[in-house]
């Protein structure tokens, strides 16, 4: 986290320099990135690729994200890259600390961890310039690195992998004169709080179709305002698993970094309650 903190800094003092596909895509229709990796909102990936780049142009990004609860901590890092602004990969490292949980329910570990690769491929349409939305099929390989805990109270296993299909349109002009970006999408899933808690579980061990999407308003190319939503399976009698909302605000100074502020509304957290808080996200671009 201390490098990557490092690698952002040092990509945010780079606006005055050129970069690949400057004078590309527009500002922000790049998105932000995304808690496992993929570009889009905070909770939700979006149909369009990482970075600023077109036809036979590489873009790549980092970024830092956490999110502060009441009763937890969510930190993830990762990497991000994309080609003709047909492909993408992401790498995503998640850190999930388990606050009062831990000493309220005597556990063997104080944190829980994941590792998610991603790829992403834009299979027709465009986010602004085709009669159809941009729509894309994503896969992501998630392994979660201490199964302990979730083992405990009733997950089938510590890797898996899901999908997703997502569209996203740009309307010029459809909010009262200012810009709007409409994204939907499902996932095919049976990840418990992402896959933090493991997969599948004694409730439900089979993949759910899940509903996700997100409407933000592009008050001029550097800010913007949404909203998203993301439905999540319940696949655990442990606990109850709650569908996720967010509130958020995007600053895009330049094509080269990025800041997103959020407050999270993520419900029950294995047992807890209320867990409503902020997010906030850097990114670099290059």
């Amino acid at each position: 986290m201390k490098r990557l903190s490092l690698l952002l800094c040092g990509l945010a003092c780079l606006g005055a320099q050129p970069v690949l596909a400057d004078n590309g895509r527009l500002i922000a229709t790049g998105g932000a990135s995304s808690l496992e990796g993929p570009a889009g909102g905070g909770i939700t990936p979006w149909a369009v690729l990482t970075g600023y780049g077109e036809q036979n142009e590489w873009s790549a990004t980092a970024f830092a994200t956490t999110v502060n609860l009441p009763d937890y901590r969510l930190d993830v890092a990762g990497v991000a890259a994309s080609y003709d602004n047909r492909v993408e990969v992401s790498f995503a490292r998640q850190r999930f600390d388990l606050g009062s949980l831990v000493s309220k329910l005597s556990l063997p570990e104080d944190h829980l961890g994941q590792d998610i690769l991603g790829l992403k491929v834009r299979l027709f349409g465009d986010v602004i310039y085709d009669r159809l939305p941009q729509v894309s099929l994503g896969l992501e390989y998630k392994h979660q690195t201490n199964f302990e805990i979730p083992q405990l109270v009733g997950a089938k296993r510590d890797q898996d992998v899901e999908g997703y299909l997502a569209a996203s349109r740009l309307f010029m002009g459809a909010a009262f004169g200012y810009n709007l970006l409409v994204n939907g999408g499902v996932r095919y899933s049976r990840a418990n709080e992402l896959g933090l808690m493991g997969f599948g579980g004694d409730r439900r061990d089979t993949r759910s179709l899940l509903k996700e999407g997100s409407v933000a308003v592009l008050f001029n190319p550097r800010w913007a305002m949404g909203v998203e939503y993301r439905q999540k399976p319940d696949n655990l009698s442990f606990s109850g698993e709650s569908d996720w909302a967010d509130l958020f605000i995007g600053y895009f100074p330049n094509k080269h970094v990025s800041f997103v502020l959020a407050y999270a509304k993520l419900g029950e957290i294995a047992t807890l309650d209320n867990q409503n808080g902020t997010y906030l996200s850097v990114q670099g671009s290059f």
